[in-house]
């Protein structure tokens, strides 16, 4: 009986695997034709493209000018230069990542035009300023375990849009210093300092935010 339940069980794994296999290649398919649809000025294949990315650039957009209405406006101008802009997707990459950094390359454009609070991605390193010795993939917090998502969104939203940038392309995005600077128009160094500076921003609200949980608690 055991046997049974456990071959059971077991196919029933491997059949759901192959179902999720299988509607990936869907999606791929689909979007692969929407985009052959596209280069050939089919509106309908851009709406297929359309419904299938929408969600994760709006949300781009809104993680980096943290504003509903400006978000839904710059995720409307990524659609329009996608449609203009579609016969310069090669394929050399995936077509996801070449509409990310098409939406990242529009609201950064949008940000400059409003200007970065008084933090100003031109600003280079203080002369021996301490910058980290070791490059992390995430984002250097020992404390996000130890606190919610709401207070940790609160607490990006809170950078000035400088810092706030750099630390989203880097910690969030997972974009490398020097594909930063080439995205944003800045040194390297001047990258690793604005990432630097966010992540002790971030760290200090935490902190603060910690020790008054703390005091409430007592």
């Amino acid at each position: 009986m055991y046997r049974v339940t456990s071959t059971s069980s077991s196919l029933a794994g491997l059949q759901k695997t192959r179902l999720e296999s299988e509607k990936i290649l869907s999606a791929k398919a689909i979007e692969e034709e929407a985009i052959r649809g596209c280069l050939a000025g089919d509106r309908r294949a851009f709406e297929t493209l359309y419904s299938l990315h929408k969600r994760r650039v709006y949300s781009l957009c809104l993680r980096m000018v943290n504003n509903a209405a400006e978000a839904e406006d710059l995720a409307q101008e990524a659609f329009m230069q996608l449609f203009r802009k579609i016969g310069t997707f090669r394929g050399e990459s995936a077509f996801s990542t070449w509409l990310h950094r098409l939406t990242v390359n529009i609201v950064l454009m949008h940000l400059r035009k409003k200007g970065l609070d008084e933090i100003s991605l031109d600003e280079e390193p203080e002369e021996g300023e301490d910058l980290p010795k070791k490059e992390y993939g995430g984002a250097d917090l020992n404390l996000i375990g130890a606190v919610d998502r709401v207070t940790l969104e609160q607490a990006i939203a809170d950078l000035p849009k400088g810092y706030r940038t750099i630390f989203l392309l880097h910690d969030v995005e997972g974009y490398e210093h020097n594909e930063i600077a080439d995205i944003v128009g800045c040194s390297i160094g001047n990258s690793k300092s604005q990432l630097f500076k966010a992540r002790l921003k971030l760290r200090a609200y935490l902190e603060s935010k910690g020790k008054r949980f703390e005091k409430k608690a007592n």
